[in-house]
């Protein structure tokens, strides 16, 4: 899903900075397009994690990266990604606020077959199941709570690694860990039961 990512990164917001010539605006240039492409894979899957439809998340991509454009002197070597984290983190929650939990629904059969080589129908069928539990599920968390599970258990941070990024006490991150996943496996047991008594029912 990720692996034509730096095929296909949205044109820097920044164009008229980059336009500039002189030794500070060439480094500035450089620096914008390392983070970004250093940084699109991570930044597109937390935007899609943290709720952001996924024929909306270029439009969200487009906004963190206006910011990033707009902030680069103010961020410090480093710090790139926790900047980016965040960002999303604000922007993912100004759509969902805008969108009013209203979910629009696509074709994600045709999206696994373009990305994945065509599948056999009966596993499409299985990842649109599990994709859609998952969103579900992740949507129910509160996005404070969801970020954190989202870094831990999908993009295998450790727990140091995630206080740095959020800028959060460890044991902050600990307990919304702890919380994100007892409200996970109960929504998802909740929602799998429903599948199946809805498929039963049939």
């Amino acid at each position: 899903m990720i692996g034509q990512a730096s095929a296909r990164i949205p044109a820097c917001p920044a164009s008229g900075v980059l336009a500039e010539t002189g030794a500070r605006a060439k480094e500035e240039a450089t620096r914008l397009e390392g983070i970004v492409r250093g940084h699109y894979a991570f930044l597109w899957r937390s935007l899609r994690r943290l709720g952001v439809a996924e024929r909306e998340v270029d439009d969200a991509l487009q906004r963190v990266l206006a910011v990033l454009a707009r902030r680069l002197g103010e961020i410090a070597p480093g710090a790139e990604r926790s900047f980016l984290f965040q960002t999303a983190l604000r922007v993912a929650a100004e759509m969902r606020r805008a969108n009013a939990r209203g979910r629009l629904s696509f074709d994600e059969a045709a999206v696994d077959r373009a990305r994945d080589g065509a599948p056999l129908p009966d596993e499409v069928l299985e990842r649109r199941e599990a994709r859609a539990i998952l969103d579900e599920v992740l949507d129910a968390l509160p996005l404070d709570v969801r970020a954190v599970f989202v870094l831990f258990e999908l993009e295998q941070l450790t727990t140091p690694a995630i206080a740095e990024l959020l800028a959060i006490p460890p044991g902050t991150v600990s307990s919304r860990l702890r919380r994100g996943r007892e409200e996970f496996q109960t929504l998802a047991k909740r929602l799998r039961a429903q599948r199946v008594f809805a498929g039963g029912a049939t």
